[in-house]
């Protein structure tokens, strides 16, 4: 397979990708192969909401890979259950002898409103986003430790980050992701072990339908998965080796590192809080300085060229 970087940082390495049959996932699991990485393609096959599809992507995926001259090998596992997590790793280091990275981006949506959401839509897609970077990412720390580097590149999402409508499981899902990967980072640092989050804007699957077919044609046609996939390629790299514990945002041609919960305001009374001094004081000093209530494509608002 051709090498189009002389120094990507991923040649020789092995690297699971979750996901990795259509959009983004596939995408990455492509560069990857194409800048030298033994690639453990993961996909369940499922439909967009999680339902059995009938088809192998992971396998299409792979046959792409060795055909272009890479090295891969299909996994359909699902990540939502521990053994699943741990089949896949064992997968991984018995076919390519071991393992450096990790892209947890395998996923499913349900778009309904919250006051519609039943606990099984909500236990389903929490279950493949965060518990399946969860599952996946413990199999492998073993395997981290022992040689003492690794890299973790979990997908989050600006539905999770900032919000938007009908989509409350998969938004908790993905702000639970970006706790794991924090308290991954700081838990595996000792160990030369890497854990980052990405935010990737671009068309797939899971993508919501803008408000027009054109517009939405044209939203498609700009935001791409393999716009993506360099950053995940990046941080998988030892030339990330310095980044941990991170939000990246892709948006096309734009990056974004999103700042992450700090306190941004206080307020001191020396007596203490009553009910009555909250409703006098709080608001009047802190409404300034409220998180307004808004949505995605609200904070996104411009074109990234």
């Amino acid at each position: 397979m051709e090498q189009t970087m002389a120094n990507a940082g991923v040649e020789g390495k092995t690297v699971i990708v979750t996901g990795a049959g259509r959009g983004i996932g596939r995408d990455i699991a492509l560069l990857m192969a194409r800048h030298g990485a033994r690639v453990v393609v993961n996909d369940l096959g499922v439909s967009l909401t999680g339902e059995p599809g009938g088809d192998s992507p992971a396998r299409e995926t792979v046959a792409e890979i060795l055909a272009a001259g890479g090295q891969a090998v299909a996994n359909e596992d699902s990540v939502a259950e521990w053994e699943g997590a741990q089949s896949l790793v064992a997968l991984a280091v018995e076919t390519f002898g071991g393992l450096d990275a990790v892209i947890n981006n395998a996923g499913i949506i349900r778009e309904v409103a919250f006051q519609d959401t039943s606990p099984a839509d909500f236990d389903r897609t929490v279950k493949v986003h965060l518990y399946g970077s969860f599952y996946v990412a413990r199999a492998t720390a073993p395997h981290f430790i022992a040689q003492k580097s690794g890299a973790y590149i979990h997908m989050t999402s600006s539905t999770g980050l900032i919000g938007r409508r009908n989509l409350s499981a998969y938004a908790a899902a993905k702000m639970g992701i970006v706790g794991l990967m924090r308290s991954i980072a700081l838990d595996m640092a000792a160990y030369g072990v890497r854990s980052n989050c990405i935010s990737p804007a671009a068309a797939t699957r899971m993508s919501p339908v803008r408000a027009s077919a054109e517009k939405d044609e044209a939203f498609r046609a700009r935001v791409r998965g393999d716009q993506v996939a360099p950053l995940a390629l990046f941080l998988a790299s030892d030339a990330a080796a310095a980044i941990n514990g991170q939000i990246i945002g892709v948006r096309r041609n734009e990056l974004y590192l999103y700042n992450q919960p700090r306190p941004v305001r206080t307020l001191h009374r020396a007596e203490g809080w009553t009910v009555e001094a909250l409703a006098a004081q709080l608001i009047p000093a802190w409404g300034p300085s409220f998180v307004p209530l808004e949505e995605t494509q609200n904070v996104f608002a411009w074109d990234a060229i």
